[in-house]
């Protein structure tokens, strides 16, 4: 609703408008939830509700809040799960909203922080990686610690270096389509690898790990993923033609197929290998996890990288695609096929970013103590 600031008024009008236009067209509305920048008075409400024959109960005033995680709490306070039951004649016990009242206590008085690289492809449209920023924050509120991300475009990283990437707590490589901006995350993953810095990578950001340590340990200098080049020996990442779904049924794929018809999508089930920092995370041997990709693991290097010291910690319901790489003597190095942002929730979080989080804390203290030590 919009506020006049020079008068100190809330204009009621737009709002009669548009439910005027409503029932013109033969929908009266059972609620009006009512946004503004300020606090809406009783008198409006009432001027609202007689003039859209709404009840004044169910005009439910909804002024900006500091945080999107304080709107239920509101809404709460001022009956709207109350009318919602009424009106569809719901008889339900009165709402329980202290695992939520926790939430927010959480989120709003986190004890500690930690500073996290976001590194992307897509850094003008943050809305992008709404979903991964949203994970971050779950992962936070469970141990109170509030999460910082610092928001750096791989191409910039092709062009400055890494330097941007030092005294971070953490490092963070999202999923992405296209070559713009890959060899920026190639180079991100090595240097989480080698400062041993807790790195997560996601979708593309698992593949672009891979690429690094196959280039870089394995030594096979032109290793790449075939999305990117076909100019390679060592096509690491590639299109996979053939697998099997959750259902047991094969599907099909290759070059020329739609981009997105073919895609592997949708939950599927993960098995996870005993002793790896995902099964740590997790407490479980087999998941599930939505996917959204084309591109997978090559199976023809998997032994080779392996015997290199890269860790398939992760693999398919039929064990043909690799999900889930790590290594072995780093603190916390772990990169995902599948997009285990999606599945995160305020109350219970998400494992993966649970556990990356939390190894972000222990680097930043682990740094704390050592430049806190003495210098002989």
């Amino acid at each position: 609703m919009p506020y006049i600031k020079t008068a100190g008024e809330t204009k009621t009008k737009p709002t009669q408008h548009s439910v005027k236009e409503l029932r013109s067209i033969g929908i009266q509305p059972d609620i009006l939830i009512c946004r503004s920048e300020v606090e809406l008075e009783e008198s409006e409400r009432r001027k609202i509700a007689l003039f859209t024959n709404v009840e004044e109960r169910a005009v439910v005033p909804l002024q900006d809040a500091d945080t999107i995680y304080r709107i239920p709490l509101m809404l709460h306070e001022h009956g709207l799960d109350d009318i919602v039951c009424d009106k569809l004649r719901l008889e339900a016990e009165p709402a329980d909203l202290s695992e939520w009242v926790k939430v927010l206590d959480a989120k709003l008085n986190p004890l500690k922080s930690v500073s996290i690289a976001m590194v992307g492809k897509y850094m003008e449209l943050l809305d992008a990686y709404k979903s991964l920023n949203e994970a971050l924050i779950h992962a936070g509120i469970q141990g109170r610690i509030k999460v910082n991300v610092d928001y750096i475009d791989s191409e910039d990283i092709e062009r400055h270096g890494t330097e941007r990437l030092a005294g971070k707590d953490a490092i963070l490589v999202p999923g992405g389509f296209g070559e713009r901006g890959v060899e920026g995350k190639i180079l991100t993953a090595q240097f989480a690898r080698e400062n041993n810095i807790p790195y997560l990578g996601i979708c593309l950001g698992m593949q672009v790990a891979v690429i690094e340590f196959a280039r870089n340990v394995a030594g096979w200098k032109d290793a790449n993923s075939t999305e990117f080049t076909h100019d390679t020996k060592h096509p690491v990442v590639g299109l996979i033609t053939e697998w099997i779904n959750a259902e047991g049924k094969i599907e099909l794929r290759d070059a020329a197929s739609d981009l997105g018809g073919t895609m592997r999508l949708g939950g599927q089930v993960c098995h996870l290998a005993s002793g790896s920092k995902a099964r740590e995370a997790y407490g479980a041997d087999e998941i599930v996890e939505r996917h959204r990709h084309r591109f997978e693991v090559n199976n023809q290097f998997i032994d080779d990288l392996e015997a290199a010291g890269l860790v398939i910690s992760g693999k398919s319901v039929d064990q043909s695609l690799v999900e889930v790489v790590e290594l072995a003597d780093h603190p916390w190095y772990v990169a995902c096929q599948f997009h285990p942002e999606f599945t995160s929730t305020p109350r219970d979080g998400h494992p993966l970013f649970s556990g990356f989080v939390n190894a972000a804390l222990e680097h930043k203290t682990a740094r704390t103590r050592a430049h806190a030590a003495p210098q002989e």
